[in-house]
């Protein structure tokens, strides 16, 4: 197996696991609680890895902005994903975002010089048709054609902004290590994130309030939850990193890509969750699609 794509389907794993932690987490607090919570986490690991480490932080201009270019992406992303993921089921949600892989190829080619077989290009075609029939309810014939649920307008941004992720953190990964990368970008993702809920707070917006039909959990049960999603969190990204460093962008992000698969399989299979047929579907094409992309 490539290497690049071992470690894909590593963060696949990771970033998988972590989206059912944090789905349910935004259900009980709200996403931009779950998502400045795991990014403060992940920005103090990060932090005392840099310590132990004696790693110093790099003083070029370029890299310092495209680290904090990189975490507020970063911080559009998760906060887009997690509100879908709250306001959405969690199978069409992921099914989206699993698209974000697809999206990669293309900019990858674009603004990276890497090649596209037409193989590849057919696959990302499927994967593209299988997000529409993913994200897309069909009742009672095209007049009635609707987005699932309002999660997916939320996917469909996460989507774009994970694919500049991917390419931004390749780009940053030129002049600085991984750890000098996340380190600047997730400290900058947390900031952000507290920024804006004591901003909304103060503002007495509904955004930060709890949803009033989630799961009743104990405090320690969601500090717990978001402590093991910032842990994922942080290994899902040295995967990503390291795969990045020695191996083609368009084959790390699309077995990343993966990642919400393995979410839609556990929201299947564990908390009862039921797709359409036509949703089925999509998911097939984004499987194949990502599967033919990926062949060399």
């Amino acid at each position: 197996m490539p290497f690049g794509l071992l470690t894909g389907l590593n963060a696949a794993l990771a970033w998988g696991t972590l989206d059912v932690i944090t789905a349910l987490g935004s259900r009980v607090v709200g996403s931009l609680r779950v998502t400045a919570g795991m990014q403060f986490v992940t920005a103090a690991i990060f932090a005392v890895m840099v310590v132990i480490s004696g790693t110093t932080l790099p003083v070029d201009p370029r890299s310092i902005g495209l680290a904090i270019l990189l975490g507020v992406i970063g911080a559009g992303a998760y906060l887009s994903y997690f509100t879908g993921l709250q306001f959405g089921p969690i199978a069409v949600v992921s099914g989206v975002v699993a698209a974000f892989g697809g999206l990669t190829v293309v900019l990858s080619v674009l603004f990276r010089g890497e090649s596209l077989t037409l193989l590849q290009a057919v696959g990302a075609t499927i994967a593209t048709v299988g997000v529409l029939l993913t994200g897309l309810a069909f009742e009672g014939g095209l007049r009635s054609v609707h987005f699932a649920g309002p999660g997916v307008a939320f996917a469909v941004i996460a989507l774009v902004l994970f694919s500049l992720m991917a390419i931004t953190t390749d780009i940053a990964l030129e002049t600085m290590t991984w750890l000098q990368v996340y380190s600047i970008a997730r400290g900058v993702n947390a900031s952000i994130g507290i920024v804006a809920i004591v901003a909304l707070s103060l503002a007495g917006s509904r955004f930060v309030e709890r949803p009033g039909d989630g799961p009743s959990w104990p405090r320690s049960r969601v500090i717990g939850a978001i402590t093991i999603a910032g842990v994922l969190d942080v290994l899902g990204l040295i995967a990503f990193a390291t795969g990045l460093e020695s191996a083609p962008t368009w084959m790390v992000s699309l077995a990343a890509s993966f990642g919400p698969a393995v979410t839609i399989l556990v929201a299947v299979a564990l908390l009862g969750e039921r797709l359409r047929s036509v949703q089925w579907l999509g998911l097939a094409g984004i499987m194949i699609g990502m599967v033919a992309i990926a062949i060399q």
